[in-house]
């Protein structure tokens, strides 16, 4: 057995030698916090890899914006799937509104009166459904000539002008974006809104399927990296399930494995499944994203960049 090493923090060290400090401890989640480190180090470093990365979760609201945006940005991630929610909340700032600090205990009756929505403490104007509304009209003659969900989000992409959007960069990068459930989210309302004026899209949800089945089955090795659960990771999970099962796996969330939810399985137990090679380099991490992807994304500058 090895020794406990004892966390030291030295004035002005550097987020890399604090993750390493949690490293030489390697108990709870300090300790696992520093090998999702260890194995996101690895599977951006092994060419062989493509990286799947699912996120759900109110992460733009909670300020994570730009963290994404590293990660595509630096080609650190292959194929990203989401939610509707989080492609509405980017689309959002694009189009020049904000989300704005606030209160969980505020008085929720009063926030509808000022035209607020709240995200536990994060505030958004719910002016900006009409400017996706006005977006979305403005460019749907061409977005109605997507065949499936991911080349309706590459054409959205490639319309927003906002150098930080993580449609816009998805778009920039060549990275494409997964969102099975995109009609469960404001920016899926707005679509559905111009269908009831009389216009037409047609999107195969299914041939969304066989794209990223495509990308798992072709790809070497493959490589799972979680915030938070949902369909998002499900949608990659299957994909490795149907495929190869995945060589590493990062899964951060704060759901609890006993009620049986995909959002909580351990990334173990996707073995039972085929979705995780039995060998594989993987760990689940118990931290709020908006806390641990900061620490990850720090590190990973430090050692990649």
């Amino acid at each position: 057995m090895k020794a406990i090493k004892h966390v030291n923090v030295e004035k002005g060290m550097k987020i890399n030698d604090l993750i390493k400090e949690f490293s030489n401890s390697n108990v709870m989640q300090a300790g696992k916090l520093a090998k999702a480190v260890d194995i996101l180090e690895k599977m951006i470093k092994d060419k062989d890899c493509k990286v799947f990365f699912g996120q759900a979760g109110a992460l733009v609201p909670g300020g994570m914006k730009n963290l994404i945006l590293d990660l595509i940005r630096n080609k650190w991630v292959d194929i990203f799937v989401t939610t509707g929610a989080t492609l509405t909340h980017d689309l959002i700032e694009a189009l020049g509104y904000e989300h704005y600090q606030g209160d969980e205990n505020a008085d929720d009756e009063e926030l509808n009166k000022k035209g607020l929505y709240r995200m536990y403490n994060s505030y958004m104007d719910n002016r900006a459904y009409q400017k996706i509304e006005d977006f979305i009209k403005e460019n749907f003659d061409e977005l109605s000539k997507a065949k499936k969900i991911n080349d309706f989000l590459k054409i959205l992409g490639s319309k927003v002008k906002h150098k930080d959007s993580i449609l816009r960069a998805c778009y920039e990068n060549n990275i494409p974006i997964f969102c099975p459930a995109l009609s469960d989210s404001g920016l899926g309302l707005m679509v559905w809104g111009q269908l009831t004026q009389g216009k037409e899209v047609s999107v195969g949800a299914f041939d969304d399927l066989k794209d990223i089945l495509d990308i798992a089955w072709t790809s070497k090795k493959s490589g799972v990296f979680y915030l938070g659960g949902g369909v998002p990771k499900n949608y990659i999970q299957q994909a490795m399930q149907f495929s190869k099962e995945a060589a590493y796996g990062v899964q951060v969330t704060m759901d609890k494995a006993e009620f049986g939810g995909s959002s909580g399985a351990s990334l173990k137990e996707g073995i039972s499944w085929g979705k995780m090679q039995s060998h594989a380099d993987f760990v689940d991490v118990k931290v709020d994203s908006t806390i641990a992807l900061p620490l990850i994304i720090a590190s990973l500058k430090e050692r990649l960049l």
